[in-house]
């Protein structure tokens, strides 16, 4: 694809946002099918993950057929914080309009963390990804410590695309999941 990283970004997000409400939760379940074989996901037992926003895939599945440790992101100023959070515990809308964990729940460091499940708007076979164009994610894993950890890209497989347009700061991840599969 050769276009802007804002054209691009809108592009998909139409393209996701199309989709039909059983399309989207069955490709979500198969790509959550896809991470109980994988074996980065197997290994883990603490992971952080995000809440479904604007027709991500959901990882609703994994909640409730897993006996894994979550963490879950709230955005505080331009940095996230990731907290424990039980599936059985209500969530607050944070700043952005997503569900977040209640900011008195108890934070997780990055040594204790296994796995990092990463929302994008795209993925490249580089292992690149584009995101909404606010920065968090980079610049979590802009930190040494944060660095170290695990991380699988999360998109359908549609937005799986040969090449993205990069930026310097731009870091890669280590895998992409998608419907079809996760690719190392």
């Amino acid at each position: 694809m050769n276009c802007d990283k804002t054209s691009l970004r809108n592009q998909l997000l139409q393209q996701r946002q199309a989709l039909l409400a059983e399309v989207w939760r069955s490709q979500s379940d198969q790509i959550c099918d896809q991470l109980l074989a994988c074996p980065q996901f197997m290994a883990a037992q603490t992971i952080l993950v995000y809440q479904s926003h604007r027709q991500e895939p959901t990882l609703d599945y994994l909640f409730t057929h897993t006996h894994k440790q979550w963490g879950l992101p709230r955005s505080v100023d331009k940095e996230l914080l990731w907290h424990h959070w039980k599936p059985s515990e209500a969530l607050v809308i944070g700043k952005y309009g997503i569900l977040e964990p209640d900011p008195a729940s108890p934070l997780l460091t990055p040594d204790l963390v296994d796995l990092i499940l990463v929302p994008a708007v795209a993925m490249d076979a580089r292992g690149y990804r584009l995101g909404y164009g606010g920065g968090y994610y980079d610049r979590l894993r802009s930190n040494p410590q944060w660095r170290k950890i695990p991380t699988i890209g999360i998109v359908f497989d549609f937005s799986y695309v040969e090449t993205l347009p990069t930026d310097l700061w731009d870091l890669t991840l280590d895998a992409v999941c998608t419907e079809l599969g996760c690719r190392l």
